[in-house]
């Protein structure tokens, strides 16, 4: 009685509210306004939750940055451009050296807090989130427990904010589907809804934190699967609760995208050779970082004898101790990619020349070095780093993302390939800045399996369209690069191995199936009809020589009557002493009937309301007359014809 008092009242206020809604727009659709006014009620309230829930996440992210970082390390790192200003409760400490020895122990410190709350409250929050959110979507109909969304922000914002290396996509994806999971089950939704609401909470977040509407309602779409394949379903609540979402994260720290960039451009084919490169440095770094991610997970997540609460806290400390010796590897490392846009009529390394560890590495190399050679080895180093941290913070079970690194390890050595392009090919005038650009989008693409979504995120974020035609490029060729290198092990390969769909595709083929087809291909002997007067004895004989499940039964006319079931027909001949006085119009019973047009889905379906295993087929235009029988083994080898004749064209 407890669980009905507390869910009632949400559905009733549902009822109300989408009714409502319809109401206004019957007059404009028509027929089925009420679903559309609650589809769309539904969608705008998951955007709604997810934009909230992203400013929420952001303001905890940078908060505890500002903590940790800032007021205990005195390091205030670089952030992207248009995220200089956000306000904290917390001031930074400025004007003072940074404390190197914070950086070495921090990390580990925030490590272990996010073990703690994660495997004690919540363990499949643990790690990038994405994977988890993908999990749900095909495996368990959506379904999320209230408590993660909230888990995951907290402990996110704590590992990233401490330091550790990640990302916002993970955490954000596992918040805003896990709100509309929740939504979907407070409302009593059947799975296919609750994972197109959890599948667009998803989009709705990463669309919002990222300053990217239209990249996140495609990026929850494609990154479903490994294949260039798009879960359709997902498009149209996506970007309906995408737009609504970033309204709302808009609104509260405004509608720009996420760098400064200069107006870079693409104008001479010539370039297309030094962007090849890129793709090729793109694809090599892509199949570093997945594997160095999983096998810092085999190594400590799943190798070490230890509690699952205190080993991210291990890879807090190897995270602090590459930090030690370069900063830029920590956090969320924006500043890095910012720094590479520094200006379009000056030179890239005067941007990274204002990095930390410029003065030191400018130290170790030898006086008179081109500055251009001190900034590629620097953002090299950095991108090699940010690959080793990110896989000891999220792969030893802290909470982050992995989207995060991955622009900015691929700015890194998309501006380290720009330069020594530069230096190799001055005459085809190459722009580092637009290299680092563009190598966010093909790392990224490579790594996870996401060019068309990665491609538009990335200009999205960049403010930045003169790029498409070498990004699509550089994306492409390192998607087919890695194929064999997949950074969300949870996709499939594509919608045809994908639980959720095994029945809609089902459906399909029996919709586009007939009956007359499968009567085709049966090649059976021609149907046995028994007349209704014919007695036991007969009815037994000619049942015996027949391979039917049903017996069609006809009067003096040939005209259907009914039918016998055999199931029925075998316990009537087990019985003694009824040979003489029993006829077949005794045991008929109304018979459940097809016709040669009918799809073989509405024979499935009359099938499973009936009860019988085999109707009968009666003629298109007069029912009474009999055509022959259908069985389950006739559907499904029609079923199994039709799939073999695609496969074999395909």
């Amino acid at each position: 009685m407890k669980l009905e008092t507390r869910t009632v009242p949400w559905q009733l206020v549902w009822q109300r509210v989408s009714l409502s809604f319809a109401r206004y727009l019957r007059a404009f659709w028509g027929r089925g306004a009420r679903d559309l006014g609650r589809q769309l009620l539904l969608y705008v309230l998951v955007g709604f939750v997810a934009g909230c829930g992203a400013v929420a996440f952001f303001w905890m992210l940078e908060s505890s940055r500002y903590v940790c970082m800032d007021y205990l390390a005195h390091y205030s790192p670089a952030q992207a451009g248009y995220e200089q200003h956000v306000t904290t409760p917390v001031a930074a400490a400025a004007d003072q050296p940074i404390r190197r020895w914070a950086l070495l122990i921090i990390p580990a410190i925030g490590g272990l807090i996010s073990g703690v709350i994660v495997f004690t409250l919540a363990p499949e929050a643990e790690g990038h989130g994405t994977d988890a959110a993908i999990e749900a979507y095909h495996f368990k109909g959506g379904l999320v427990r209230a408590r993660v969304p909230l888990v995951k922000m907290i402990s996110a914002a704590i590992t990233i904010g401490s330091g550790g290396s990640g990302g916002r996509e993970g955490p954000i994806a596992q918040i805003g589907s896990g709100f509309g999971s929740v939504l979907a089950q407070l409302l009593h939704f059947e799975p296919r809804e609750r994972r197109v609401l959890m599948a667009a909470g998803m989009g709705a977040g990463i669309g919002a934190i990222f300053h990217a509407p239209l990249a996140g309602a495609l990026f929850a779409a494609e990154v479903m699967y490994r294949e260039l394949d798009i879960e359709h379903e997902v498009l149209m609540p996506a970007f309906i609760a995408s737009v609504v979402a970033y309204s709302v994260f808009g609104s509260v720290f405004g509608f720009h995208p996420l760098f400064i960039t200069p107006d870079y451009t693409f104008d001479h084919a010539s370039l297309l050779l030094p962007f090849l490169v890129l793709a090729f440095i793109c694809a090599a770094g892509a199949v570093l970082y997945v594997t160095c991610f999983y096998a810092a997970r085999r190594r400590i997540l799943d190798g070490l004898r230890l509690p699952n609460h205190v080993k991210p806290a291990l890879g807090g400390l190897l995270v602090g101790i590459i930090g030690f010796f370069l900063p830029e590897a920590l956090g969320t490392g924006y500043g890095v990619v910012q720094a590479c846009f520094h200006q379009s009529d000056a030179p890239l390394h005067m941007g990274v020349a204002q990095l930390p560890s410029w003065g030191s590495l400018a130290h170790l190399l030898p006086a008179g070095i081109n500055p251009a050679i001190t900034a590629a080895l620097l953002l090299a180093m950095i991108g090699l780093a940010k690959i080793a941290t990110t896989a000891l913070s999220i792969g030893s079970g802290g909470s982050g993302g992995v989207f995060g690194p991955a622009i900015v390890i691929g700015g890194a050595l998309g501006g380290a390939t720009g330069m020594m392009c530069q230096w190799f090919f001055p005459a085809l005038g190459v722009q580092p800045g637009a290299f680092a650009l563009v190598g966010m989008a093909g790392f990224f693409s490579g790594a996870a399996k996401t060019p068309i979504s990665t491609m538009i995120m990335i200009s999205e974020m960049t403010g930045n369209y003169n790029l498409l035609v070498p990004s699509m490029l550089v994306c492409i060729l390192s998607y087919l690069l890695c194929r064999r290198f997949n950074l969300y092990r949870k996709q499939l390969p594509s919608h045809f191995e994908a639980p959720s769909q095994m029945a809609t595709m089902a459906a399909a083929v029996l919709r586009q199936l007939t009956v007359s087809q499968a009567l085709a291909e049966k090649h059976a002997e021609p149907v046995l009809v028994i007349s209704r007067n014919a007695r036991l004895r007969e009815l037994t004989a000619r049942y015996l020589r027949s391979t039917q499940a049903c017996l069609p039964v006809v009067d003096h006319e040939q005209r259907l009557t009914g039918v016998i079931k055999t199931g029925h027909l075998r316990r009537i001949i087990a019985e003694s002493g009824l040979d003489e006085i029993m006829i077949a119009s005794d045991i008929e019973v109304p018979a459940t009937t097809v016709k040669p047009r009918d799809s073989l889905l509405v024979a499935v379906n009359r099938m499973v309301a009936s009860g019988q295993d085999e109707l009968v087929v009666v003629d298109q235009h007069d029912p009474g007359k009999v055509i022959g029988t259908l069985g389950r083994s006739d559907i499904v080898a029609a079923y199994d014809h039709t799939l073999l004749k695609k496969a074999v064209a395909s």
